[in-house]
């Protein structure tokens, strides 16, 4: 029996077997041995296929990596055209991209690289359709922009769920659990939040992943999904925002409901997409909605401008750009290490700073368009 059928056969014993108190440590089990099957399963496969080569090994450049994943012919090209430099080969039929092409966006003296690939179809998670390629450029980004056209809305839950199965948790935050190797005691569970799931269960997944002896702390309330995907090791968070192409009408239709929305308006309300993250109607072609998508890839990056002084000058021309939590120390470091070394503290000024030239630590998180001078 191969890894495929091995897989099906233990998501069939899930499927046949009830879920209760009784059977909560046995289902967990199954499902940690379907987790370690689809991680030996991603890894050979991309080796068998070259993992990222055969144009699609390119290298990140810029303050951020997007990727923008679609079915084919949703108009990735024609948006990767529209945002960037690049030159993607745009025509009326599906599989025009057949490898990854690159294009740098500039925006808020940001340099963003987004990056086409081909499109995503069903099966992609076993390889078909170039699909091994195309998850592990996914696995790299920072951020993906999920794209599809007016009448395939429901494409967005299709091409998450080939993610979720290589592993790929979109718009999902990292379990917050502490593991803590010992080299006797067998395995200690600890909480910091009251838990459903029976500590029994726990210890016989971290068994499955080859724990054995480990303080396991959990810092939030965990499902049965999150407790193995917090030991397995192939896992990937990454953040997500979603579009609707080609919407030149503001008329959106489902299978039971129509919904009208506001071409670049965020928070659309959108029967059977995800609406808990931004969703924006844009047409690439026209360039309606473009300038509310540039601001949406900038906030949901996180990033911060921060302007540093020079002889007592402000240098406006050419911010740090700095990611979601970044500190005043990782500036510091990203001028130079020798530079880093040699300071001792920071004033700010503008956001941030309860008074100009306020005297701060190191350890100070950063803000958009603040100014900074170190000494």
């Amino acid at each position: 029996m191969d890894i495929t059928q091995r897989i099906e056969e233990l998501k069939k014993e899930i499927r046949e077997t009830p879920y209760h108190k009784a059977t909560e440590r046995h289902i967990g089990l199954l499902r940690a041995r379907i987790a370690k099957l689809e991680d030996e399963q991603f890894t050979r496969t991309s080796r068998a296929k070259g993992g990222g080569g055969g144009g699609f090994a390119i290298k990140k450049t810029g303050d951020a990596t997007i990727v923008l994943v679609g079915a084919p012919s949703v108009g990735k090209s024609t948006l990767l055209n529209a945002l960037t430099n690049a030159r993607s080969t745009v025509a009326p039929y599906a599989f025009t991209t057949v490898t990854v092409i690159p294009g740098m966006m500039k925006y808020k003296n940001a340099y963003i690289q987004i990056l086409d690939v081909p499109g995503l179809i069903e099966g992609a998670s076993r390889g078909k359709g170039r699909g091994r390629e195309v998850l592990s450029v996914v696995r790299g980004s920072d951020l993906l922009v999920f794209i599809t056209d007016v009448g395939h809305e429901g494409h967005f839950e299709k091409m998450e769920a080939e993610l979720t199965k290589a592993g790929i948790r979109v718009n999902e935050d990292r379990p917050k659990i502490r593991i803590e190797k010992k080299l006797k005691g067998g395995l200690e569970i600890r909480k910091n939040v009251a838990q459903e799931i029976a500590d029994e269960t726990i210890r016989g997944i971290a068994s499955e992943f080859g724990f054995k002896n480990a303080e396991i702390t959990l810092k939030e309330k965990f499902t049965l999904e999150k407790v193995v995907d917090a030991f397995a090791q192939n896992r990937v968070y990454v953040k997500a925002i979603y579009i609707v192409n080609k919407t030149d009408t503001s008329v959106l239709t489902f299978a039971d409901a129509q919904v009208k929305i506001d071409v670049g308006k965020t928070g659309v309300h959108l029967k059977g997409v995800r609406t808990n993250f931004p969703t924006f109607g844009v047409s690439a072609k026209t360039g309606k909605g473009l300038d509310e998508l540039r601001e949406a890839i900038w906030q949901t990056l996180g990033f911060a401008r921060v302007y540093l002084t020079k002889g007592g000058e402000i240098d406006y021309d050419g911010p740090f750009i700095m990611s979601d939590g970044a500190t005043l120390a990782d500036v510091a470091n990203k001028i130079g290490t020798e530079f880093a070394t040699g300071v001792k503290g920071a004033k700010i000024s503008g956001p941030g700073a309860k008074f100009p030239n306020q005297e701060v630590p190191l350890k100070t998180i950063v803000r958009d368009e603040q100014i900074v001078t170190f000494f």
